[in-house]
């Protein structure tokens, strides 16, 4: 590929799209021509880059010729007949939905993680991670490479922006409405999300665990490439607007001290201790991840019940490492190839 790239970025009028299209001029990213799309109802609309407004394409009729990396971040259904037809043009397409995730022929990547499988790509796609699974990895992985990780026991504190615009707007809204004496009326959750937890992220499944909980047992064993990791998560949505939470307990091979699992998370890439036992020497959404682009990693401590594991409080801000943040270094990874 050329040292320049053309670039379009499809869901462009998204959470996710507005914050990949702010990545891509924060890291000047090499691209030649841009093309920004949506479906129709968001067609001929503009978003802002790099101080200039470029009107926004209808995807329905837009032709992938020419394009060579594609960043898609506008659903599974998109993606499913979207992808393939940008894939067949010649582009490379790095898709953030579950679509592709889980099919052999199609890498997971997370770039600190495993970035050497961005070149095995027979479909010309590339699967982004879900959130959730990418931060934790971020910060798991070389715990994994040291110790052999047996079993994760993860409950994940989700803000609602993981959810869409729609529901941001949804805890807002019930929130004024809660401090006004008004009844909240869900709409976009199933219960009052505002000064409430919802246990209950995605679909639920025949195993009683929801599809979110599960994408955190598929994709852990995909990336790390060892299907013999147990996982036993816990998904909870949280009245946050932006950052996910995790509290993460891991089990390993060899045991970690506390002061071992510090040095390889302070030389991992992405990764930013802050773990000081006093008020406040932690990560939280607000205080840390919101609007930024490291996993930060907290509260490290021995797990006293077992000899071999290691809690661990992880956050990261969902829709920059979450999602866009890592679909564009996925595409630096594409554009650096010879």
């Amino acid at each position: 590929m050329s040292k320049t790239a053309n670039v379009a970025v499809v869901g462009a009028t998204g959470a996710v799209g507005e914050t990949m299209l702010a990545i891509l001029a924060e890291r000047r990213f090499p691209i030649g021509k841009l093309h920004v799309l949506a479906s129709e109802r968001s067609a001929g609309g503009t978003v802002e880059f790099r101080g200039d407004d470029l009107i926004v394409q209808d995807l329905a009729t837009f032709d992938p010729t020419g394009v060579d990396i594609a960043l898609f971040s506008a659903g599974g259904s998109v993606s499913k007949e979207y992808a393939p037809k940008f894939a067949a043009a010649g582009a490379v397409v790095i898709d953030n939905s579950s679509a592709f995730r889980y099919d052999d022929d199609v890498p997971l990547v997370v770039s600190e993680v495993n970035p050497e499988q961005v070149k095995h790509r027979p479909r010309g796609i590339i699967a982004n991670p879900n959130c959730s699974t990418m931060q934790m990895l971020v910060a798991l992985a070389p715990l994994h490479r040291k110790a052999g990780i047996t079993r994760i026991n993860v409950a994940t504190y989700q803000s609602v922006s993981g959810a869409g615009r729609s529901a941001l707007e949804e805890l807002g809204r019930q929130t004024g409405a809660l401090l006004n004496f008004q009844d909240p009326q869900p709409k976009r959750f199933p219960v009052q999300i505002a000064f409430n937890l919802i246990p209950h992220i995605d679909d639920f499944l025949d195993n009683g665990y929801t599809k979110e909980e599960m994408k955190l047992v598929w994709e852990t064993r995909k990336i790390l490439g060892d299907d013999s990791i147990q996982v036993n998560p816990t998904a909870v949505r949280v009245p946050v607007f932006y950052g996910h939470s995790e509290a993460v307990n891991v089990e390993t091979k060899q045991k970690l001290s506390v002061a071992e699992v510090k040095a390889l998370l302070e030389t991992a890439p992405g990764v930013e201790v802050v773990d000081e036992p006093r008020a406040g020497g932690y990560p939280t959404p607000v205080t840390h991840a919101s609007g930024t682009d490291p996993v930060y990693v907290g509260r490290i401590r021995e797990d006293f019940s077992h000899p071999n594991a290691i809690n661990l409080w992880i956050v990261s801000d969902n829709i920059r490492k979450g999602a866009a943040l890592n679909a564009v270094q996925i595409a630096e990874l594409v554009v650096s190839e010879t």
